[in-house]
């Protein structure tokens, strides 16, 4: 049985208000390294990983880093993980986006698996470098436990591929910032065992 642990990055500026996060290089707040050292507690405490992969942004890696000093495992970037390219809305505000292009706007938040973001990607794209990172994993990892550090938009495409999800059900997953999923695999069975699980962050007071 091969176990994902899959991880949201903590806490970064651009979260709230929110933006096009994307491609931009944006460090962890100090509150996201407190959450990333209460992440990197609770796995340590919880299970022990054979391998930590993470996006290749730097959010990604000084969170994987934390676990990676928690659990004595060394962390290794996955391409695959990486934020979704949102062209040329990276970094603008909801706010903007909404002035320039409304119609674009709506269709993200209505219908998200309908939309390719003007010079960027689909989730339609997103989905299959989400499937691409499961594959690396299972094929390398097949009795293993494995940390995945992504981004609140690669994980959800993750856990629809995992949880046999469409597309247009994006929105209805949480992923909060270092917001914990547990996902069994075995023998091509998935049992989600736990979504953004976030109790670690509030035992202690993040």
């Amino acid at each position: 049985m091969t176990k994902i642990i899959l991880v949201r990055h903590g806490h970064v500026e651009g979260i709230d208000p929110p933006r096009f996060r994307g491609r931009t290089e944006i460090p962890l707040t100090e509150l996201g390294m407190r959450q990333a050292r209460a992440a990197a507690g609770r796995i340590a405490g919880s299970w022990r990983p054979a391998a930590i992969y993470t996006s290749p942004m730097g959010r990604c890696v000084a969170t994987g880093q934390a676990i990676s000093a928690a659990t004595g495992v060394a962390s290794r970037t996955l391409d695959q993980l990486n934020d979704l390219d949102y062209g040329s809305w990276q970094w603008k505000t909801y706010q903007e986006v909404e002035g320039q292009e409304p119609k674009l706007f709506a269709l993200w938040g209505k219908a998200p698996h309908l939309l390719r973001f003007p010079n960027g990607e689909s989730l339609q794209d997103l989905v299959a470098r989400g499937s691409d990172a499961i594959r690396f994993v299972l094929d390398r990892h097949a009795t293993a436990t494995v940390v995945m550090v992504g981004h609140d938009s690669v994980n959800r495409a993750i856990l629809l591929q995992l949880l046999d999800q469409p597309l247009s059900a994006y929105w209805r997953l949480a992923q909060d910032p270092c917001g914990i999923s547990e996902i069994d695999i075995a023998d091509g069975r998935v049992c989600a065992r736990s979504v953004n699980e976030t109790w670690h962050l509030a035992d202690r007071g993040i």
